[in-house]
Formats: structure tokens, C-alpha cells, sequence
């Protein structure tokens, strides 16, 4: 079964960091690529990072800011974010899939979903 619980959102001032944790199965952890996503009020839910075999990939607004990583300890995902900005308020999601590598990005490569969590940044 896919599990996959996401935690550490909250409301944050410009500038501010946070992390972002997604605790996967330990199957789910080890078989599936799992990925950041995110989604603001009014827009279309866009990839923010992932990690895989090693190499992470970020989406081009990150910009620097962001760091995901896996625990293997903890079968989780972590999203480091410094720097955040108000336009990172979003309800933040952890996805899995097994997208091929060139399908990192849409969201329609990941078929299980976690419940999110949210992300207020105030200016």
C-alpha cells in the first residue's frame, strides 16, 4: 500500500526557512520516485523537486532556494526551503510515481498522493 503523510507547513514571514517532510512506506520509499508538488489558490499544481537515483531536479522557480533530500533512516523526503517568498503560499505535496526520466515534471506521471500541507508566506 502507498502511504505517503506529509508534515512541517506553516505560516512564515518573508525570508523565513522551513522544511518540508514527506514520510513514505518503507515499499512505497524504495519502489516509487516521489516528488514535490505544489498548488496555490486558483492555479494549476506544478512540480517543485525530486530526488532520484542520486540526482535531485528542481523546478526553475526554485531558484537556488529550495533543497529536497532523502532519509533513508526515516523514509522520508525532506524539502529544505530558505528564502521563501510569498508567492511560495501553496498547499504543498508529496507525490510517487514511476515517471520515466524525461517525465519528472507532470503531475499526471505520480498516481498516489499525500494530503499536503500548507505554506503561508506573508510579506
Amino acid at each position: 500500500q502507498v502511504q505517503l503523510v506529509e508534515s512541517g507547513g506553516g505560516f512564515m514571514q518573508a525570508g523565513d526557512s522551513l522544511r518540508l517532510s514527506c514520510v513514505a512506506s518503507r515499499d512505497t520509499f524504495t519502489s516509487y520516485t516521489i516528488a514535490w508538488f505544489r498548488q496555490a489558490p486558483g492555479k494549476e499544481r506544478e512540480f517543485v523537486a525530486t530526488v532520484r537515483m542520486g540526482r535531485t531536479f528542481y523546478a526553475d522557480f526554485v531558484k537556488g532556494r529550495f533543497s529536497v533530500s532523502k532519509d533513508n533512516a526515516r523514509t522520508a523526503v525532506l524539502l529544505q526551503m530558505n528564502s521563501l517568498e510569498p508567492e511560495d503560499t501553496a498547499h504543498y505535496f508529496c507525490a510517487a510515481g514511476r515517471p520515466i526520466l524525461s517525465s519528472l515534471r507532470p503531475p499526471q506521471s505520480y498516481s498516489h498522493w499525500g494530503q499536503g500541507t500548507q505554506v503561508t508566506v506573508s510579506s
